[in-house]
């Protein structure tokens, strides 16, 4: 079956850390770009970063600046979403998404999601 997974997400402290991961099954990852995005209750799905198919990463906005990294691991066929110093603000359902092509902002785009992971940032 042909899907992205999410595993992981959860409650964590203000300051705390977190990594996501995005896993697929079905297909070879590392040939699509992949792309992280966040959505908070009541407001618009967000983009955060994305990892081309060349390792480049591109940031969307300033939410990820400095605080959150992405990365691949192409033997385990998994993108992460590494996310240092969290804030309250960062709580959010957050997504994986897949495009064949390059990193581009915008989330109509990309062809396959993830399921969505909750992250909650509260002490």
């Amino acid at each position: 079956q042909l899907q992205l997974v999410e595993p992981g997400g959860g409650l964590v402290q203000p300051g705390g850390s977190l990594r996501l991961s995005c896993t697929a099954s079905g297909f070879i990852l590392v040939e699509y770009a992949v792309a992280w995005f966040r959505q908070a209750p009541g407001k618009e799905r967000e983009g955060i970063s994305c990892i081309n198919t060349s390792g480049d990463v591109t940031n969307f906005g300033d939410s990820a600046k400095g605080r959150f990294t992405v990365s691949r691991d192409n033997a385990k066929n998994t993108v992460y979403l590494q996310m240092n110093s969290l804030k309250p603000e960062d709580t959010a359902v957050y997504y994986c998404a897949r495009w064949f092509r390059f990193c581009v902002p915008s989330a109509d785009h990309y062809d396959m999601w993830g399921q969505g992971t909750q992250v909650t940032v509260s002490s």
